[in-house]
């Protein structure tokens, strides 16, 4: 087999092959990319064996990060909880994996990241000098089953009952991807990245996935009479559905309406076809969110990415760069941790 380069923005046989990929997610859309590509200068790279002018069978798609701060590598995909390599046998997975570990020193890049969802590259890879790198988390709810069971599953305590409690509370509810909505959202966000010593990724960030996803993306805000005070931004594909982001004003946390806009993303998502919620990736080390998500769905997996060259030939300085970041945002206030956020996110994704 030969490896062909390709761009997975403008070549429409890529969008064609995501049409009817069986594992195929929101990350590997041109829609996605494009956001990446517009607010980050990220360049987007496909790989397939598939040759110019034929139907493509099988591929990868990576951004190009080059950081002055953090190196030179290829990741799949920055910013993304998982992009799986969309190959259909071991020996197309083995391929890849040399040809993307024959790439790195000729290429110069410090390493190639790849971020597999079901541990078929798991193998592959390891035998072509993959490692992994870093592991997460991932929780799923399957919406096959009807609406009632689904909210059966749920835990009563931390779900339930506070459902029920932002229902009496009376909140006002919106949802769609208007200016307004964006705006009361990236407010919220500020908020609570500020609470977690984390800068908000920039607003381009979001402008631009709303202008990219266009139907694909939805943001939902609860408001106590004016205020905003929680909001959620789901994407969505096909018949799989993402909870992305979420945040809240922590003042209003005993209203209980981060459960409630959740429950209402899966009744939407159930009810326009989806069979899948994904509420994305969990740090490890995460135990408050993993047990916040626990509460929703007992179906969770690992989450590992891999790279090539492994961890322990990974630069130092990207490793440098995180943890000094962490203690300075920590005693930053949240204008400055924005700004900061606008500076620093395009160099570690």
């Amino acid at each position: 087999m030969v490896l062909y380069k390709f761009d997975p923005i403008q070549d429409r046989r890529w969008r064609e092959f995501l049409e009817r990929h069986p594992r195929a997610s929101v990350f590997h859309t041109p829609q996605w990319l494009e956001a990446l590509r517009r607010t980050y200068a990220y360049t987007a790279i496909g790989y397939t064996s598939s040759a110019p002018g034929e139907e493509i069978r099988n591929g990868l798609v990576f951004c190009g990060v080059d950081s002055w701060l953090t190196g030179r590598r290829i990741v799949s995909l920055p910013f993304s909880d998982h992009c799986e390599p969309l190959v259909d046998s071991v020996e197309e997975m083995e391929f890849f994996a040399r040809r993307l570990q024959a790439k790195v020193k000729p290429q110069k890049f410090d390493y190639v990241e790849v971020r597999p969802i079901n541990g078929s590259f798991d193998s592959s890879g390891e035998q072509c000098g993959f490692r992994p790198a870093t592991s997460y988390r991932l929780h799923r709810i399957d919406l096959q089953p009807n609406l009632n069971n689904i909210h059966q599953g749920f835990d009563k305590d931390s779900v339930v009952r506070r459902i029920r409690r932002a229902e009496r509370a009376g909140l006002t509810e919106k949802s769609g991807a208007s200016k307004d909505l964006l705006k009361d959202f990236y407010g919220l966000l500020i908020r609570t990245r500020a609470r977690h010593a984390v800068p908000p990724q920039p607003y381009a960030w979001y402008q631009n996935l709303i202008d990219c996803m266009g139907g694909l993306l939805s943001i939902r805000l609860a408001y106590q009479a004016a205020i905003p005070i929680a909001a959620i931004l789901t994407l969505r594909f096909r018949d799989m559905a993402v909870y992305k982001y979420g945040c809240s004003d922590e003042r209003y946390k005993n209203l209980g309406a981060m459960p409630l806009l959740l429950w209402r993303a899966i009744e939407e998502s159930k009810s326009t076809g989806a069979k899948e919620f994904s509420l994305g990736r969990s740090d490890e080390d995460n135990v408050g969110l993993i047990a916040f998500k626990d509460h929703w769905t007992r179906h969770s997996t690992s989450l590992v990415y891999w790279r090539c060259p492994g961890p322990q030939s990974v630069n130092s300085k990207e490793r440098w760069a995180v943890s000094a970041a962490k203690k300075l945002f920590a005693v930053m206030p949240g204008r400055i941790q924005a700004a900061t956020g606008k500076l620093i996110y395009r160099h570690i994704g």
